[in-house]
């Protein structure tokens, strides 16, 4: 059974790292045509919170390409730097640093560090390390991870702000596949609980919600 604690928080508002937001849909920013594309799926979702693959797009490292800060306003939505394309955990870490030194000092970050460049597994030995020096290094991390109940809780207990298992394999859109752990995680989590990837209709996105969770995150079956 969910805990009164975690009802309470759903009929609330969403809140992560004690910023409360109205959406309870995070969206990516990949596979869009362009970045005018881009900037329009965000505003006709409503979504506050937009996730950007810091390898794969410019946010001003590159000062002569078209920067997607021209179509995502910081004032007005809450850009999530993530770390898409890392398979270790220095790279994830190091990626996340120019990520704060490109952002002013923004300090929430959603941490990928990917084991197999099939699936998109995360690789959850060096999602733990890295998600521990990051902690230790001032940063507030959303992490991504498998939906082994008891890695969700160490995660969460080493002070990560809100995890993120999977629903599914990245960009597969095969919904929910294994309930039953995503339950035993929302039940044991003091934290929100944000399903990642996967989720490929609204009907997959209303059975993550009834299963508890806090949130879920959608890019693939928006964008492609």
């Amino acid at each position: 059974m969910v805990s009164q604690h975690r009802n309470e928080r759903v009929e609330d508002q969403l809140i992560i790292a004690g910023k409360a937001y109205q959406s309870r849909l995070l969206l990516g920013t990949g596979k869009y045509v362009d970045l005018q594309q881009t900037g329009e799926a965000v505003e006709t979702s409503g979504s506050q919170i937009i996730t950007v693959a810091v390898r794969r797009t410019n946010m001003g490292q590159n000062p002569g390409e078209a920067n997607i800060l021209d179509v995502l306003d910081p004032e007005k939505y809450t850009i999530l730097p993530n770390t898409a394309g890392c398979y270790t955990a220095d790279d994830a870490v190091r990626t996340c640093q120019l990520a704060r030194e490109l952002l002013d000092g923004h300090d929430l970050v959603k941490l990928e560090v990917l084991g197999d460049k099939k699936t998109l597994y995360p690789d959850v030995k060096q999602t733990l390390v890295a998600a521990q020096t990051l902690i230790d290094d001032g940063f507030k991390v959303m992490v991504y991870t498998s939906d082994d109940p008891i890695i969700a809780k160490e995660l969460e207990n080493m002070g990560c702000v809100s995890v993120m298992p999977l629903a599914a394999p990245i960009g597969s859109g095969l919904g929910v596949r294994n309930p039953y752990n995503i339950r035993m995680i929302i039940e044991n989590a003091e934290v929100p609980i944000i399903v990642d990837a996967g989720v490929g209709t609204a009907s997959d996105a209303a059975i993550a919600m009834e299963l508890g969770c806090d949130g879920v995150l959608m890019n693939t079956a928006i964008a492609a």
